[in-house]
């Protein structure tokens, strides 16, 4: 996007991101869930919120509806607002990944370059979780009757159905949502932030 205000300057913090994650336990950094309407992302997103926040991590979910009712709720669904809508949480996900939280983004996002410019923002803090679950999948579950009201052509550019959705190349983690449960799913995810974000012991 481009900059439109010119007498900026960019303001560098007083307290490292380091010195924050030794005060939370944890580094900071984003898990953005990317997938079909219906692969899950919503559900485990919540259900990993609660579980890292009873472990006593700093965790927040933003998540796709939630975030068009107020930041996005000028956007629609095509090609350039879908774009503009990633750029905005990209950004506003690094903000809080850099004031140490662990932010779960939780967005179909389904276009492979905004996904990329999400990355940018965050650098290498951003972990890419494809939540793994295919059209026929996800339109029999359809928990918000969503593909339904796409096969009747009531909500052009939908994904999957009248709109693309680009499958991450290489992401930090592929988590199939197909046929294991929300708690097999859930523990995956816990496993990897186990990995990733706490520090080994002595450290």
């Amino acid at each position: 996007m481009v900059q439109k205000s010119t007498n900026i300057t960019s303001v560098e913090h007083r307290v490292p991101r380091d010195v924050r994650w030794k005060a939370n336990g944890h580094r900071g950094g984003i898990l953005w869930f990317t997938g079909l309407s219906g692969s899950g992302k919503t559900t485990l997103a919540f259900e990993l919120e609660k579980r890292l926040f009873d472990r006593g991590f700093q965790v927040y979910v933003l998540d796709g509806d939630n975030i068009r009712h107020g930041l996005s709720a000028d956007l629609g669904f095509s090609p350039a607002d879908r774009q503009e809508n990633i750029r905005r949480i990209g950004e506003v996900a690094a903000l809080f990944a850099g004031a140490g939280n662990i932010t779960i983004s939780a967005f179909i996002s389904p276009y492979r370059e905004d996904r990329r410019q999400a990355r940018r923002a965050a650098d290498d803090i951003f972990h890419e979780i494809y939540l793994n679950a295919d059209v026929e999948t996800c339109e029999k579950r359809d928990p918000k009757g969503l593909y339904k009201k796409a096969r009747r052509g009531e909500i052009p550019d939908f994904t999957g159905i009248s709109a693309p959705y680009e499958a991450p190349e290489n992401p930090e983690l592929i988590v199939d949502t197909r046929s294991r449960s929300v708690e097999q799913c859930v523990n995956d995810i816990l496993g990897y932030v186990e990995q990733n974000f706490v520090p080994a012991k002595g450290r």
